[in-house]
């Protein structure tokens, strides 16, 4: 495993220091907004709030422009990698907005943005690292064969907990195939698609339970911390 910092992580390692940088300085500065304290103001143009997500996808698109034509050579690469981290950032910080079509930043809604942020967050920090999920013993063993067989596994493990409603574990699951495997082999969220198609009433039943015991124990500190970074949302 290379460092973070070597020629050829730099790039990858840039956009993951952008992404994380700019999400805590663009909460930092929405919390300073929201409270009325120190110079920062909503951006009003023309009577029209014009959220930080529309610099957001001009700084992805530009940025994603560049990569591409740059192919991968410096100092271009990172310049590119930057922007798409903070274009990507300031998106996904209105990721609930967007998905709403209303302004739900400060709603109880609001908090999937910060959930979303954190799933990314924690899939491009383990990129950064260097665990690729195309790699396995089986591939390197097994050679092409390995590679279709591991990626088709992969891929059905994601999709069966995508089913079941379990995004973080999908997120995480894409970098380490065992997680996958577990998330997929338990039970369903209660509300999600799959248990409404697949559970009787008992094992409904037991799926609420479980996914119950889960967030009274685990559900709370997610949210609490959320809240703690991006700040508490208005009920």
């Amino acid at each position: 495993m290379t460092g973070l910092w070597s020629p050829e992580r730099l790039p990858l390692t840039l956009l993951f220091v952008s992404f994380i940088a700019t999400f805590v300085v663009t909460r930092a500065i929405t919390r300073l907004i929201r409270a009325g304290k120190g110079p920062f103001h909503d951006n009003i143009a023309s009577g029209i709030h014009v959220h930080h997500s529309i610099p957001g996808i001009i700084l992805t698109v530009v940025g994603a422009f560049s990569s591409v034509a740059a192919h991968g050579t410096a100092p271009m690469a990172a310049i590119s990698a930057v922007m798409i981290g903070v274009g990507t950032s300031l998106v996904l910080d209105e990721f609930a907005l967007l998905l709403h079509l209303q302004d739900v930043y400060w709603a109880r809604e609001g908090q999937l943005s910060v959930q979303v942020v954190m799933l990314t967050s924690a899939a491009l920090g383990l990129l950064a690292l260097g665990i690729d999920p195309l790699e396995s013993d089986g591939m390197k063993r097994f050679g092409h064969a390995g590679l279709l067989v591991s990626i088709a596994l992969q891929l059905l493990c994601l999709l069966v907990c995508i089913r079941k409603g379990k995004y973080a574990t999908a997120v995480v699951g894409a970098f380490l195939l065992p997680v996958a495997w577990i998330g997929a082999i338990r039970l369903a969220r209660p509300r999600s698609r799959w248990a409404r198609k697949q559970y009787d009433a008992g094992k409904l039943t037991r799926a609420k339970a479980r996914a119950n015991g889960f967030d009274a124990r685990w559900g709370r500190r997610g949210l609490a911390l959320g809240d703690l970074v991006a700040g508490k949302p208005t009920d």
